[in-house]
């Protein structure tokens, strides 16, 4: 994609999970932990689980009425978050209620989310540039600290989460909440993302957009840097 004659972008709003962040598993996670079996949760175990966890849109596993009223409102409340991921890591086998507890502290943990590669020069270039900066999530739980624990909260100008402003992408009300509090035009602001359902129905309110793959942190260098290049940005 090109935008050749594009005005200049003014503001890029990023996806935290599997766009700036991603959850990746570490081995001690999964220590003593096993599925309904007795067969220990590791290697490709472990990395589904994640997979089923971290998915931004969609059904990993079976719902009933219920849990999948929690499943489907899980970014609103973090009651409901909790029920939704307890759920599915029932679901995927882990039904001793201390290790799927155990699993979930990691996913609401900051310090178990991984910046990608190229996420702290990304965020340095643009606040150099002046370009504002927003991180717009479907989440529940305070993503702040993964941010401060490593000096990246100074590039931030707002944080926009679900769970705090009641509405969740794709829902055209949450972009709109977050280009006016970073002072911006929709048709000047850039939205970065791993879904193209949900980060991408920026593009309804005018905004431009980039898509990311939330492969491995490993496997990713610079993507980002990639994204914004492809917008004017170098």
């Amino acid at each position: 994609m090109t935008t050749t004659g594009a005005p200049a972008i003014e503001a890029v709003l990023f996806d935290f999970s599997g766009t700036l962040f991603r959850l990746e598993e570490h081995p001690s996670w999964f220590d003593g932990i096993h599925d309904a079996n007795g067969t220990p949760v590791d290697g490709a175990g472990a990395a589904e689980l994640m997979r089923r966890m971290t998915a931004p849109v969609g059904e990993t596993v079976e719902f009933d009425d219920a849990t999948r009223h929690a499943w489907r409102n899980r970014d609103l409340d973090p009651a409901l978050h909790r029920q939704a991921y307890l759920h599915v890591l029932a679901q995927s086998g882990v039904t001793d209620p201390v290790h799927a507890e155990s699993v979930y502290g990691r996913v609401i943990d900051a310090d178990s989310w991984t910046p990608y590669p190229d996420t702290e020069g990304v965020l340095k270039k643009l606040a150099a540039e002046s370009i504002r900066i927003g991180v717009l999530s479907n989440i529940a739980f305070d993503i702040r600290p993964a941010f401060v624990d490593r000096g990246l909260d100074r590039f931030v100008d707002e944080f926009v989460l679900s769970f705090e402003v009641g509405h969740v992408k794709p829902q055209p009300e949450i972009f709109r909440h977050a280009v006016t509090a970073l002072g911006v035009d929709p048709a000047v602001t850039l939205m970065v993302g791993d879904s193209d359902e949900a980060d991408g129905a920026a593009r309804e309110i005018g905004c431009h957009f980039a898509l990311v793959d939330p492969v491995p942190t490993s496997q990713r260098p610079d993507a980002l840097l990639k994204a914004l290049r492809e917008f004017g940005i170098r």
